[in-house]
């Protein structure tokens, strides 16, 4: 007996060292700065040459940077510039006090550098203090310094300028001299000139608004008048006299800004205005809707060569895209082709004019799935007939995600081919032949060519795969240069793809993630927590960072949590993203539901009598829908919802359900603020006091709707903060607010 309890006790005391506990995962260590995987590299660019990689990498605090350079001769990274000059030439955007600038920079994306033409310089972008740094002589300059921010700089192609907007108006600045030479002088602040607003900054995913030419002797600009724009009050509670910033935020309905494209000579002197012919139009005789000939978007424009420049003339309503090519000498412009949709038009980047200088790449989903295009015209005299289809390049039953470069006769493109919720790397020849695979690990690449060469960046990452960086070629493999901390000591519970149905039958790709200790006698709570809007995939075989372990936690804590994709996402053509046109909250809802049927019924572990569900922003919306129209979830939260779609803004909120002129019942029916009274859930609502994106307003609406209708209901507040609620204590104080609502409501470990 002493023998046998000896040799049991030696067994398992193996198994232990063998199979060592779990590290602990707590949503402090999820949300501290750095979190668990590291901070990844920033800023990853190329040299204009092709032959340097550059990049930008942060210690875990953030207050300590170094810029690395990879030699692609060699492929073996390399510090360029020290952290004992980088932390003035970068100084980390947690340090800048301003919530709305700070969210601005990191949301967006805001480069901290520039590479110089002949790629001897690199311009640091210090938060609006611009810096020239010589690589020769190893030493940066303020070469342009005022109490106001300098942004958006670029260097003019002949690398002797640099073009910046300063309070709304573009200014140049002559390397080698001290004056600044402003090519606009508007002093009202309603009007902005080269610089993009926050609606077209948020929805079609504009980052500039003014381009250089060739020859470096003129510049095109978009100038956008906010007068007629509705402002929001943006309130600061903190102080003793609270204080106030008006946004100009067009809510669906309202005026948009007034745009017109201007061409002016970098040496300064008038604007020469370009008329387009949409802007010649009359009113709309009827008066049904504003038509006014400044009611367009212009959300991609450029150069064709010198003294030709192109521009996208999207409708109102999204579903005509026009492409016009522009003489800005004489103002002639020519139509090149129209995209029309009953649905709505994509806006997109991958427009290029090949080196031939006589044809160009265009994408479109008209055939059901986003698809690359190749079209002609005449090089020599561009204007002087529309563009001809050549041909279709790329054909098939998945989306074209992006078209990365054209070398030659080949297109490079990412794509889910094969697997919906995969991008990959792709190359086809311009004629549609030879089509194949370059990226070869199945997950999620996103990808970066050399301007000079087939070297590629790519930024790699799977489910349970954090983000690891390679520099690549087709054909001849990768070279790692970079890769997040392991996450093999945490144990993390991999999620488990699903597919469901829907009514019609369509198919609902997702995830579940269950409680290993789970069983039919021990069940598990569920908690669903969908996105649920049109234009995002959730479902994907990617890193979901710091949402994917805040899963981890719930699971860990004995609850599952479930995430299913719904018609009118993306990813899967235009008639699954079109199926909830003009009807919010409807189909996506019945989805859902359909889904954590499915789920308890493949199930026999996950308990159906303890039910949560919780969103984001539109998923936040969707908690509010779910919970007023089922009596099944238990317990709710809704961060950030929209709760009346007429408090959104125009471009997002009229693309998928039209004008609220025209379509006022939809829009009644997909708010839920009309159906509070049926609340059947314990609910918690979070909001950030300064969100300039989904206004604090829809979440005073929304609680003011359930007092009126005796509903009771939780609230947290998060003073200052905006739509994406950040920084580490705010966020680990949210995420412990659900958790803990989810663990009391739902009796997790019962």
């Amino acid at each position: 007996m002493r023998f046998g309890s000896l040799f049991l006790l030696l067994s398992a005391l193996t198994a232990v060292a063998q199979n060592p506990a779990p590290k602990p995962l707590t949503i402090a260590n999820i949300f501290a700065e750095g979190g668990i995987t590291g901070r990844t590299p920033e800023d990853v660019h190329w040299s204009p040459d092709g032959a340097h990689l550059t990049y930008i990498l942060r210690n875990d605090a953030g207050d300590r940077a170094e810029m690395y350079s990879i030699n692609v001769a060699t492929g073996k990274p390399a510090v360029l510039i020290p952290a004992e000059k980088m932390n003035l030439l970068v100084p980390s955007d947690l340090k800048i006090k301003n919530e709305r600038e700070r969210e601005r920079r990191t949301r967006y994306k805001v480069a901290h550098y520039h590479w110089a033409p002949d790629a001897q310089d690199i311009l640091f972008d210090a938060q609006g203090q611009l810096w020239l740094y010589s690589l020769e002589k190893r030493v940066g300059v303020q070469v342009i310094s005022s109490g106001e921010p300098s942004l958006d700089p670029k260097f003019s192609p002949d690398g002797g300028r640099v073009a910046y907007v300063r309070k709304h108006n573009l200014m140049i600045h002559n390397l080698g001299e001290k004056a600044d030479v402003p090519l606009t002088r508007d002093t009202d602040e309603n009007v902005l000139n080269g610089e993009v607003d926050w609606v077209y900054q948020e929805e079609l995913d504009v980052r500039s608004n003014y381009f250089w030419s060739p020859d470096s002797k003129q510049i095109v600009y978009l100038q956008m008048n906010e007068t007629p724009v509705p402002s929001y009050p943006i309130i600061d509670y903190l102080p003793t006299h609270p204080t106030v910033e008006r946004e100009k935020y067009p809510k669906a309905g309202d005026p948009n800004p007034v745009v017109r494209l201007g061409v002016v000579k970098a040496n300064g002197g008038k604007t020469n205005w370009i008329t387009l012919p949409i802007q010649r139009l009359e009113p709309d005789a009827t008066g049904k809707r504003p038509r006014e000939a400044r009611d367009f978007y212009v959300p991609r424009f450029g150069w064709v060569k010198n003294g030709i420049v192109w521009a996208e003339v999207l409708s109102r309503l999204q579903d005509q895209l026009d492409l016009y090519f522009i003489d800005v000498s004489s103002g002639r412009s020519q139509l090149m082709l129209s995209e029309k949709s009953p649905n709505w038009v994509p806006v997109n980047d991958d427009f290029s004019v090949l080196g031939s200088g006589d044809k160009f790449v265009w994408s479109s989903w008209r055939d059901g799935h986003n698809h690359i295009y190749l079209y002609d015209f005449d090089g020599k005299q561009p204007l002087s007939q529309p563009a001809r289809l050549e041909r279709q390049i790329t054909r098939g039953d998945f989306e074209v995600i992006s078209v990365e470069d054209v070398k030659q006769d080949t297109v490079y493109f990412t794509a889910n081919e094969g697997d919906v919720r995969q991008k990959n790397l792709y190359a086809i020849k311009l004629d549609g032949s030879g089509m194949k695979r370059i990226s070869r690990e199945p997950g999620t690449h996103k990808v970066s060519f050399s301007p000079k060469s087939d070297w590629y960046v790519d930024d790699f990452s799977g489910a349970m795969t954090p983000p690891r960086l390679s520099l690549c070629r087709p054909n001849a493999g990768c070279g790692l240069f970079w890769s997040s901390r392991s996450i093999e000591e945490y144990g993390l519970v991999p999620p488990k793809a699903v597919t469901f149905k829907a009514e019609d039958g369509t198919a609902l790709l997702g995830t579940v993630l269950i409680p290993p200790q789970a069983t039919a006698e021990k069940k598990a709570p569920l908690v669903n927590n969908p996105y649920g809007g049109p234009g995002a995939q959730s479902v994907v075989d990617e890193w979901g960072g710091t949402g994917f372990l805040f899963d981890q936690v719930m699971v860990r804590e004995g609850i599952a949590v479930l995430h299913i994709d719904n018609r009118g996402m993306a990813g899967r053509g235009q008639k699954f993203a079109a199926a909830i046109r003009h009807n919010f909250g409807d189909l996506e809802i019945k989805d859902q539901l359909a889904a954590v049927d499915q789920a308890l019924e493949t199930n026999p572990q996950l308990d159906g009598g303890r039910l949560g569900w919780w969103g984001w922003s539109y998923g936040g919306f969707m908690t509010l829908m779910a919970t007023t129209h089922s009596p099944r979830f238990r317990a709710s939260v809704a961060v950030a919802p929209v709760t009346d779609w007429r408090n959104y803004d125009s471009i997002y909120t009229e693309r998928y359900m039209g004008l609220p002129q025209d379509n006022s019942e939809s829009y009644k029916k997909s708010s839920p603020v009309n159906y509070a009274g049926t609340l059947h859930s314990h609910l918690l609502i979070a909001h950030g006091t300064g969100d300039d994106n989904v206004h604090l307003q829809n979440t005073i609406q929304m609680t003011q709707a359930f007092i009126d209708a005796g509903q009771q209901y939780e609230l947290v507040l998060y003073p200052r903060k905006l739509h994406s609620i950040s920084g580490a204590t705010a966020r680990t104080h949210l995420y412990t607010r659900i958790f803990e609502h989810f663990k009391r409501e739902l009796g997790a470990g019962e």
